[in-house]
């Protein structure tokens, strides 16, 4: 089975295989999916800025029968070969079709680099990858304590920064849900302090927010639950603390996946939502856990699928379109709190 175990990842990627042809990079954590994609692409050794080198796609546009085929069975005309990059894959079928017959007949003169959502087990697209000889699926989780302290390491350090042992415990329970959002926070409290040598708590008591998911937890539990004017609320003040729109919108898409989990084990289980809630990984925290359970009762197999669905297309307009994002992330989410309130019924 060409796949890692997810504390594997990060050692594979260090030194990676030159015979793999494909690599798929997926999980909740779409900001440690973005960073170790970015890291593997500059480990393939070819110019990021390169159009004709390196071919950006997103999912959207790859999705047609043969355009990622097509892409990789390109003969390269000015280097040895090409990477060819997708981002944003979910369950596109055209996509993964497309991976399967490059994993049955890898490209001699391209790597094929994927960044996907949060896949189970059993999903096509990993399926295919994991049965691939020149291929490897990566699995990326949100950051460990191990994993946090590493990124706070190397943030720090390169800022020449070192950092109190009551600044780090301060500072780690405030980070972790979101990579992309924990190097921004860190790289904000490094221009801080730039040229004080030291991080204190204080500084970071002074500036830095909470990433950990508490304030988007709350936002994203409005919108499923249908409190309308809570999540316009939340929403608002997200923006207004200069917060990008994406970080509420990832949150409800990674919500929403772990909701179907505790959703089919209501269905196919005949488990209390209260118990599916009790057995989630990693745990639902306590003071979430009744608005969690009133989801979980309310919104079927179906209605997740949708919102899945609604969240994705929305992070991929947001981010073909930036100018508009907050409209986008608004409306989306807007509809989906909606939906919310008429689950209640």
């Amino acid at each position: 089975m060409a796949q890692k175990k997810a504390h594997e990842v990060d050692g594979w990627l260090a030194r990676p295989d030159p015979n793999i042809a494909v690599v798929l990079l997926y999980g909740p954590d779409r900001g440690l999916v973005s960073e170790r994609a970015r890291l593997f692409a500059q480990k393939s050794g070819l110019p990021l800025d390169d159009p004709f080198s390196v071919i950006k796609i997103d999912a959207a546009e790859a999705d047609q029968p043969g355009r990622l085929l097509d892409e990789a069975r390109t003969v390269p005309m000015f280097a040895d070969r090409r990477l060819v990059w997708v981002r944003g894959v979910g369950s596109q079928s055209a996509i993964t079709a497309d991976i399967a017959a490059l994993v049955e007949e890898p490209p001699t003169d391209s790597l094929v680099l994927i960044e996907a959502g949060d896949l189970k087990k059993n999903a096509a697209l990993r399926t295919t990858v994991e049965r691939g000889g020149r291929a490897i699926a990566l699995p990326c989780y949100s950051d460990d304590a191990r994993s946090i302290d590493a990124v706070i390491d190397d943030v720090l350090s390169k800022a020449k920064l070192t950092i109190s042992l009551d600044a780090r415990h301060l500072l780690k329970s405030n980070l972790g849900g979101d990579r992309l959002a924990t190097r921004g926070e860190l790289e904000k409290l490094s221009l801080y302090c730039a040229g004080s040598g030291e991080v204190t708590a204080d500084d970071i008591r002074a500036l830095i927010g909470d990433v950990s998911g508490i304030s988007t937890d709350e936002a994203v539990d409005a919108v499923m639950t249908g409190r309308i004017a809570d999540f316009d609320n939340l929403f608002s003040r997200h923006l207004a603390g200069g917060n990008p729109a994406f970080l509420i919108l990832s949150a409800a898409l990674r919500h929403v996946q772990a909701l179907q989990l505790m959703r089919e084990q209501v269905e196919a289980q005949g488990k209390s939502p209260a118990a599916a809630v009790a057995s989630a990984r990693p745990p639902v925290f306590f003071a979430r856990r009744s608005a969690v359970e009133q989801t979980v009762q309310r919104w079927n197999q179906t209605m997740l699928q949708g919102a899945a669905e609604r969240l994705q297309g929305a992070i991929l307009k947001s981010r073909q379109h930036p100018a508009v994002a907050e409209s986008i992330s608004r409306q989306a989410l807007l509809a989906l709190a909606i939906e919310g309130a008429r689950a209640k019924r």
